[in-house]
């Protein structure tokens, strides 16, 4: 008799939940953030343990595992290729260029031009999420694992490297003339990783069709950005930046 009052009064409750009318928004009655919107945290905002507070591994993992003894390893799809493979090499050279954009931090720190680091910094944690999409062929990879390394999905990314160009493009000297690498130790470590970054775009070409199209544009922007930092360090550190010369002698000074 109890279970059956409690049941009566659960009805009115029950026909209210489902008799509620849905309402299904539009497409444009989304809130759906623009890139300017989204908020990229940098690594600094981000709280990291120090080493002491860091578990450390137990005795039985290892760095070293011995599976790629046989000279080949393996992509985030668990599917084995040969080192030399075109994904491994596109791998490899992300990573290149991520440890040249650390050398170049360590160049700029208490310097004029320190205040490229944070966004260098945002520049190596998103080539860790280009190596993922990199490592994950879109023909041999689950849905799941292709979501997971789904690469700026809505162009954040390159939009903020073109808005950051834009940025410190004001005020640089107006060049007529190829501009050789130099400008210092900080810029001529930033035209290091820029020509890096160009080979790391060259060798994505053969593999188009299994990266995102996000990731080959944020390659292809972010060796333009990288000209520009290197100038733009130049121009904070007071150094001088040395332009072509012909054999002849033939040249084309800067704007002033």
């Amino acid at each position: 008799m109890y279970a059956i009052r409690g049941l009566r009064r659960l009805q009115p409750v029950a026909h209210r939940m489902f008799s509620k009318k849905v309402e299904i928004k539009t497409p444009s009655e989304v809130n759906i953030k623009t890139p300017s919107e989204v908020k990229i945290k940098t690594p600094s905002e981000v709280n990291i343990k120090t080493p002491s507070e860091v578990k450390s591994y137990p005795p039985t993992i290892k760095v070293y595992t011995r599976t790629g003894d046989k000279g080949t390893s393996a992509l985030f799809t668990g599917e084995r290729r040969g080192k030399n493979n075109a994904v491994f090499d596109a791998l490899g050279t992300t990573d290149e260029l991520s440890s040249m954009l650390g050398l170049a931090i360590a160049h700029l720190e208490s310097t004029r031009a320190s205040s490229l680091i944070p966004r260098l910094e945002i520049i190596q944690c998103l080539l860790q999420d280009v190596g993922s999409n990199i490592a994950t062929p879109v023909d041999s990879a689950s849905q799941t694992k292709l979501k997971r390394t789904r690469f700026d999905a809505q162009s954040v990314h390159c939009t903020n490297l073109e808005k950051w160009i834009d940025e410190m493009s004001e005020g640089l000297p107006v060049h007529r003339s190829f501009i050789l690498p130099s400008g210092g130790l900080a810029a001529s470590t930033l035209h290091v990783a820029r020509t890096i970054c160009r080979r790391s775009e060259r060798l994505l070409v053969p593999l188009m069709s299994d990266i995102d199209k996000e990731t080959f544009m944020f390659i292809n922007r972010l060796s333009d950005f990288l000209f520009v930092a290197a100038r733009w360090t130049a121009m904070q550190q007071q150094v001088t930046e040395k332009i072509y010369v012909h054999q002849q002698g033939r040249v084309t000074e800067f704007d002033k």
